[in-house]
């Protein structure tokens, strides 16, 4: 019976649906997290009358066919490029994205990688480096004497330094943006990478045209909606639930056909 093959393809793809969601709610709290949703596509169908077909010799044509589908698979899990919400922490390295753009990391093995949180600190040089210790670009060196630092919206870098009273501009914070910002590959510590499907940054100042405003002492959180999570969780598990019902209504069936005589 294909109801058994096609139930199973229908609980494969509602394991990884749970599975999306249950990784969107453990990352709630996440910075900069952007929320995926796992898409699906039809199966191949088997053509037991074709449509279209002639059905007499009058030329008359079957005007719907029979065609029995062979049930679901996953087409991608999309993420959702949504702007979370900003929060204040008042920290003077914390940075928000308030529209588009992506900060640029340098790797350890030397790739550039992505990312929308802007959770930064101080290395023991001045730099401004991520949690890991990863170098932002462009790398930017703040004095032992600073006595403040601001960044404005346009990502200037402003540091007061002990006995002077004009700022000085010691670097430039810039943006990268993609084509398709959904084709970026996801490495993990909130990182992104460029692949063929994203197409190649394209970088900028902050406020400049196609690119968002930098927020001092704010971080953007994650864009994950519990409400909605929860109610996506329920609706997979119970679409779960019934394709495992078709199972056992189907080998119910293929009892009853055994015990013939």
């Amino acid at each position: 019976m294909r109801s058994l093959n096609i139930a199973a393809t229908g609980m494969l793809a509602q394991q990884l649906n749970v599975e999306v969601i249950s990784n969107n709610i453990a990352n709630m709290s996440t910075t900069g997290y952007q929320r995926r949703r796992a898409e699906f596509q039809d199966l191949l169908y088997q053509s037991q009358r074709r449509v279209g077909t002639a059905s007499s010799a009058n030329g008359t044509v079957v005007p719907v066919g029979v065609q029995v589908g062979l049930g679901v698979k996953t087409a991608a899990v999309y993420r959702i490029t949504q702007q979370g919400n900003l929060n204040s922490t008042q920290n003077t390295f914390d940075l928000a994205i308030q529209g588009s753009g992506y900060f640029q990391i340098t790797l350890p093995s030397g790739d550039t990688a992505y990312t929308r949180s802007g959770s930064f600190q101080l290395s023991a040089t001045g730099q401004l480096v991520t949690a890991d210790g990863d170098i932002v670009l462009p790398a930017i060196t703040i004095p032992d004497n600073a006595v403040s630092v601001t960044i404005n919206a346009s990502g200037q870098v402003l540091v007061k330094i002990a006995g002077t009273v004009t700022p000085q501009n010691v670097g430039q914070i810039q943006l990268a943006n993609f084509p398709n910002a959904a084709g970026l590959a996801a490495v993990g510590g909130n990182l992104l990478t460029e692949t063929a499907a994203s197409g190649s940054a394209v970088t900028g100042n902050p406020t400049d045209p196609g690119f968002g405003s930098l927020q001092q002492g704010f971080l953007e959180t994650s864009n994950v909606n519990v409400v909605s999570e929860i109610t996506s969780l329920i609706t997979a598990q119970r679409a779960y639930e019934l394709n495992s019902r078709v199972i056992q209504a189907s080998d119910e069936m293929m009892s009853t056909l055994t015990q013939l005589r």
